[in-house]
């Protein structure tokens, strides 16, 4: 059995002057390794940067998207 987080990002493409998103659209990725899912589920409603690597599709053990994150940093 293979084991890989999944999760969404909200990318705000148009903010109000309250910084309010007004458009958006998810992102969809997954993430293969514990700790590092463990670091952004702790980071939830924050602004972050993320890294990734695109595959040419999902196969079952290395998630349900084809985008693998490796790293993430909130954005200062």
């Amino acid at each position: 059995m293979f084991k890989t987080y999944e999760g969404e990002l909200v990318l705000s493409s148009i903010k109000s002057t309250s910084d309010v998103s007004i458009a958006s659209e998810k992102f969809f990725f997954s993430v293969n390794d514990k700790e590092l899912a463990k670091k952004m589920m702790g980071m939830e409603g924050q602004r972050v940067i993320l890294h990734y690597q695109q595959k040419n599709a999902a196969i079952l053990w290395r998630g349900d998207t084809p985008y693998m994150v490796d790293s993430v940093r909130v954005l200062q």
